[in-house]
């Protein structure tokens, strides 16, 4: 996944082009909620840097951010994953093209109740409980307490990306618990002493335990040395090239400020 989006990297040495941004302006932000304290960092510190634009977030997913993005309602859609085939048809068929900016890198990373001994866990172990095989914490050398699943929605790009990277497009057990953010799915789990999830590894705090996967654990390092199997690229998406204060933001996105706002969220800088 990370090869597929590399590519666009290229359209980056454009940037030094001027946006000519003008005064009063505003910006809109949607999708995922794995990117948004990204967003939300980058939006507080250009908000200072540039009061005259105001910058508007909101969260709901990777789809309803790219869908967003192709409908015309906002100016830069997030997303955790890669535009799919049939989201580019749309957006082809609707006039436009989504132009992706691989702005972070991200790891998810599965999480237990921080009551839970277990350390490590294979890829396939993960995989069998979330397709239901593994019923029990005592298989895989933990307590006798029944797994509870827990998964993100479908509009969820860390939803997709899961299914790729762990899920090998099994479908996940149906008697899965469903959440809509990574927010809620650490909630979920810092009550739940049988549960196992997976988040974003800038959500990680005091209420989760990582789990490593097959003795590798989830950080920037792992992540950027290739040793973490389950990484992934974070995009923003803007309609068409973007021009204006569209184009001035994600430009500071990329610039040294904005990658430092980008590590200091949680998430990977590109750079």
């Amino acid at each position: 996944m990370l090869k597929k989006a590399g590519f666009f990297l290229a359209a980056l040495a454009l940037f030094c082009v001027g946006s000519g941004v003008g005064a009063s302006e505003r910006l809109g932000i949607n999708g995922s909620t794995t990117v948004l304290p990204v967003a939300q960092k980058l939006a507080e510190a250009y908000m200072k840097m540039r009061p005259d634009v105001t910058v508007s977030l909101a969260g709901g997913g990777s789809g309803n951010g790219i869908k967003a993005i192709i409908d015309g309602t906002t100016d830069i859609g997030n997303s955790s994953r890669f535009i799919k085939d049939s989201e580019v048809k749309l957006a082809v068929e609707k006039g436009t093209y989504p132009v992706p900016f691989r702005i972070a890198l991200d790891c998810i990373v599965p999480v237990v109740n921080p009551s839970n001994p277990v350390q490590d866990l294979s890829i396939e172990q993960i995989r069998d409980m979330y397709t239901g095989k593994i019923r029990n914490w005592k298989e895989v050398g933990g307590p006798d307490l029944r797994v509870i699943v827990i998964s993100r929605d479908s509009s969820s790009g860390t939803f997709e990306s899961w299914g790729e990277l762990v899920m090998n497009k099994e479908r996940v057990v149906p008697s899965a618990l469903t959440v809509p953010s990574n927010g809620g799915l650490v909630q979920a789990i810092s009550t739940t002493p049988g549960a196992i999830g997976y988040i974003a590894l800038g959500y990680v705090n005091k209420d989760v335990k990582i789990v490593s996967v097959g003795g590798v654990m989830g950080s920037e390092e792992n992540t950027l040395n290739g040793r973490y199997p389950i990484s992934r690229p974070l995009f923003m998406f803007t309609r068409g090239w973007p021009t204006g204060v569209t184009l001035d933001f994600i430009n500071f996105a990329f610039s040294k400020k904005g990658q430092a706002l980008v590590k200091e969220a949680g998430s990977i800088p590109v750079y």
